[in-house]
């Protein structure tokens, strides 16, 4: 009986970290060039019962476990706003991102530039060409990002914006701010670029939502079966405890 519930409560904690994930998801819905997760289980086999005076074999024991968070990187739609700082990526590639710890990677191509004349992000960290960071005068004007990601003004050339991706990007650890963690990163000359435009989330309000109802009746279910469980052992020590010696 002890098994039983053991084995149930492992299936409640994996589908409480399915639900903590949905949920993000939802919330997630406006976020430009968010990447819808989903959570994957994997069937965790333990022996028990294991002593030598046993005749038959060790009983097994099937728990579950969430193995693993994968990203789905299928292109969001895209949304033309007119704005010449906001860039949609088509393809593979991530824009790379200067942070305080290092070198990091998004598809938010909501840019702006700071007090300092620094192409940055929403949260702003800077834009990364492939010669660093991308500055403008104040007396630049007529900003042109062309699709190979060549970044131009009145005054002339500005860099080419340091697009990366990655040979196995499930390997990218998310991290806030719509930021990717990923290490090697691969030159990406083949993602094209689309001036006056953003890449609107992946994310699935319907599929998501049917998700979370899913999930949040597979959770009553199992409480209803733990409560059982937990009936039928007060029971038991009940009945176990009027008996004489």
């Amino acid at each position: 009986m002890e098994n039983a519930q053991l084995i149930g409560l492992s299936r409640q904690r994996a589908l409480l970290r399915q639900m903590d994930v949905v949920a993000n998801n939802i919330a997630n819905i406006n976020t430009t060039g968010f990447k819808v997760e989903s959570v994957m289980f994997e069937e965790y086999k333990m022996p028990v019962a294991r002593d030598k005076d046993f005749m038959a074999s060790d009983q097994i024991l099937s728990y579950t476990q969430d193995w693993a968070t994968l990203h789905n990187f299928t292109g969001g739609s895209i949304t033309q706003t007119g704005n010449p700082l906001d860039i949609a990526l088509q393809g593979d590639g991530f824009l790379t991102v200067q942070t305080a710890s290092g070198e990091k990677y998004t598809r938010n191509g909501e840019l702006k530039i700071n007090n300092s004349g620094i192409l940055v992000t929403n949260s702003g960290d800077p834009i990364l060409s492939e010669g660093g960071q991308i500055r403008f005068e104040p007396s630049e004007s007529n900003i042109t990002i062309d699709a190979q990601g060549y970044i131009s003004t009145d005054s002339g050339s500005k860099g080419r914006l340091k697009i990366v991706s990655f040979e196995n990007p499930q390997e990218l650890t998310r991290e806030g701010g719509n930021l990717f963690v990923g290490s090697n990163p691969i030159q990406d000359l083949s993602t094209k670029v689309s001036q006056g435009a953003i890449e609107r989330s992946n994310v699935s309000s319907v599929l998501e939502m049917a998700r979370m109802i899913e999930i949040s009746r597979a959770y009553q279910s199992l409480s209803k079966i733990q409560k059982s469980h937990d009936d039928l052992r007060r029971s038991a020590i009940q009945k176990l405890g009027t008996l004489k010696a």
